[in-house]
C-alpha cells in the first residue's frame, strides 16, 4: 500500500519552533523553502498533504496557500481526530500515511501512522516512536529530507526529477 497523505506539524516541523512577535504584537514565523519546493512537488505527483497544528495563525494558512495544500486544521488539540475525519474524507487509511512532529501533541498522530518521521531536534518521546529520526531539524528542510526518503520509497524519481527537468 502507498503513502498517498503526508500529514505535517508546523512549529518545530515546517518551521524551527521558534516564535518571535513584532513591537506591534504581530507574530513571525519562518518557512525552508527546500521543504516548500518538495511539498508542491509531492502535490504536482498527484499525493496529498495536510497540516494538523495546535496553534492558530494567519501566516500557516498563508502558506499552505502558497503551496497548495488543501486540507489545514489550526486550533487542533485533538491530531489524531482531525486525521481521522480526513482520511475518511479522502477514503483512505492509515497505512496510507506518512506524518512528521516534533512534540509531545504529535505523539499519537505519529504512533498510529503508517510511517512517522521526527526531525533531529524533536523531543526524546517522540524520537523512541519513529520510523525514522531525520538528520536535519525542523524549519532547516527536515521536511525536504522526509519527502525524499519518501520519493525513494514509492520509486517515484524518475516523476520527481521530471517535475524540474
Amino acid at each position: 500500500m502507498s503513502i498517498e497523505l503526508i500529514v505535517l506539524d508546523v512549529d518545530g516541523t515546517l518551521t524551527d519552533g521558534k516564535i518571535s512577535y513584532t513591537q506591534n504584537g504581530d507574530e513571525i514565523k519562518s518557512f525552508c523553502v527546500k521543504d516548500g519546493l518538495a511539498i508542491a512537488s509531492w502535490i504536482k505527483l498527484g499525493k496529498q498533504v495536510a497540516i494538523i497544528t495546535g496553534r492558530s495563525s494567519k501566516i500557516v494558512e498563508r502558506r499552505a496557500k502558497e503551496l497548495g495544500i488543501e486540507h489545514y486544521y489550526q486550533g487542533v488539540h485533538n491530531k489524531q481526530e482531525i486525521l481521522e475525519t480526513l482520511l475518511k474524507k479522502l477514503d483512505l487509511s492509515m497505512e496510507n500515511v506518512a506524518s512528521m512532529g516534533d512534540d509531545l501533541n504529535d505523539y499519537v498522530m505519529l504512533k498510529h501512522s503508517k510511517l512517522a518521521y521526527a526531525p533531529q531536534n524533536a523531543s526524546s518521546y517522540v524520537k523512541k516512536i519513529a520510523t525514522e529520526v531525520l538528520s536535519r531539524n525542523g524549519g532547516d528542510s527536515a521536511v525536504r529530507e522526509m519527502i525524499e526518503k519518501l520519493i525513494i520509497l514509492e520509486h517515484l524519481e524518475e516523476k520527481y526529477l521530471a517535475l524540474w527537468c
